[in-house]
């Protein structure tokens, strides 16, 4: 097991893996900006470094200041968390270079996962189910329209390196389809350095279902059940539930099994989450996420597994701590994601907090770095914390919920807090009936 762990991230998630690493007695080590001096994870922390000021770019995605400070203070692993370089192939290669454990999978697996036409390839190789499309990258018009007539309309055009809902259009006819092409290659050389596209086939009405998977690195997977994130505002997941209202017992055995299988074929080490497009009982692989999710807090509700507990025993070479047969799903949980936002606008809202109360009782967790008079620096993204609630079945959860949101305070700043409670008392969610596109409809007429 690791002697010291340095946490290479901020906000909820560097206070989520400080908490593991306690629980296992592992040192900590975080890295901050001078932003974040203040943050409860550098508080918290036994060892903390300053890395840059509050830019990104001169702090947390700064790969040689991240370095230097596991060599000074003796960190022999770094967990990147989510999101800044936690699927950055050359990062993961740096710290294999200084003999430093990077807590996820390989380099090599990062960017095949990483290039979507790549995964697209590789997830079609493993037997996992893939959305009809191209082969490869989209450049010449002609042949664009050829795929788009073989496939069908609408067809969506993506940014290989893409992600966040950048470098994607849709064309619902030929007449679209020239803009489209343009349009998203823009974006995409743009926000990601690379313009290189893909088209695939348009879903009308999907459901957005991931998988959580883990390997050992040794030809071992399991998978620890579904979530449903189908709730998504620009691509963006708002709320999250374990298991979906959406699949029954059989078919999540059925897509289990298969990206578990998968990551055994594939050699993979650490946690992944398979990501598919759900339609008429079938699924459709758009990604996958080489990293721990920010809904991981779900599937932890239902299986009673700690994922970062997982992550750092699979890193350290202690290979998984259960078997397929040992995971069972209890209940039902639903993740809310609070962020600093307008919650009809999403403008960013950063500031002062006045006051903030999290709800508490059964089946209550919320996963949070902020406290009253904390100051949300406006450099980093919007989310203060998860609420994430656990009951026995739907129906449960569901009310729990409501009774949570409205025990939730978080005062000086605006937040999206209101925005689910309206949304737990909607018929449709109630329900369990909803796709991709029903919260931006949603969101349309409310205004």
């Amino acid at each position: 097991m690791f002697q010291k762990i340095l946490i290479a991230n901020r906000g909820e998630i560097a206070l989520r893996v400080l908490r593991a690493c306690k629980e296992l007695g592992i040192q900590t080590v975080v890295v901050h900006s001078t932003a974040d001096a203040d943050a409860m994870h550098v508080r918290l922390a036994d060892e903390s470094v300053c890395i840059g000021p509050p830019p990104s770019r001169d702090s947390y995605l700064n790969v040689h200041q991240i370095v230097a400070a596991c060599e000074i203070t003796g960190a022999d692993a770094v967990h990147p968390g989510y999101g800044f370089l936690s699927e950055n192939a050359k990062f993961a290669d740096i710290l294999a270079a200084h003999n430093i454990t990077f807590i996820g999978p390989t380099g090599d697996h990062i960017r095949v996962m990483g290039d979507k036409i790549e995964a697209k390839r590789t997830a079609k190789r493993l037997g996992i189910p893939v959305v009809p499309g191209s082969d490869g990258a989209v450049t010449e018009e002609k042949e664009a329209k050829r795929i788009a007539a073989e496939i069908g309309y609408p067809v969506i055009i993506k940014a290989s390196a893409g992600g966040g809902g950048r470098g994607m259009k849709v064309a619902h006819t030929e007449a679209d389809l020239e803009v489209a092409l343009q349009t998203a290659r823009s974006e995409a050389g743009a926000a990601f350095g690379d313009d290189a596209v893909y088209i695939e086939k348009y879903l009308q009405k999907p459901r957005h279902i991931e998988v959580q998977v883990f390997g050992d690195g040794f030809g071992r997977g399991v998978h620890f059940g579904e979530r449903d994130c189908s709730l998504q505002r620009r691509h963006q997941k708002v709320w999250e539930e374990a298991n979906s209202p959406a699949l029954n017992a059989e078919e999540r055995a059925r897509i289990g099994g298969i990206c578990a299988k998968a990551i055994a074929d594939l050699g993979y080490s650490g946690a992944g989450t398979i990501e598919f497009l759900y339609e008429n009982g079938e699924f459709y692989f758009i990604e996958m996420n080489t990293r721990l999710q920010v809904e991981h807090p779900v599937t932890e509700a239902i299986t009673g597994i700690d994922l970062v507990h997982e992550q750092i025993r699979v890193a350290s070479g202690g290979g998984l701590s259960v078997r397929q047969e040992d995971i069972k799903f209890n209940g039902h949980a639903i993740e809310c994601r609070i962020n600093a936002e307008d919650p009809r606008t999403f403008t960013p809202s950063p500031g002062t907090i006045t006051h903030f109360h999290t709800p508490g009782g059964l089946g209550i967790r919320v996963d949070s770095g902020v406290y009253s008079g904390y100051k949300i620096p406006p450099y980093y993204d919007s989310l203060i914390g998860k609420l994430i609630v656990h009951g026995r079945n739907r129906v449960e959860c569901m009310m729990r919920l409501r009774r949570a949101l409205d025990e939730f305070v978080v005062d000086g700043i605006k937040t999206t807090l209101p925005l689910f409670r309206d949304l737990v008392g909607n018929a449709d969610i109630a329900n369990g009936d909803y796709d991709i596109h029903w919260l931006e409809k949603y969101l349309a007429k409310e205004e």
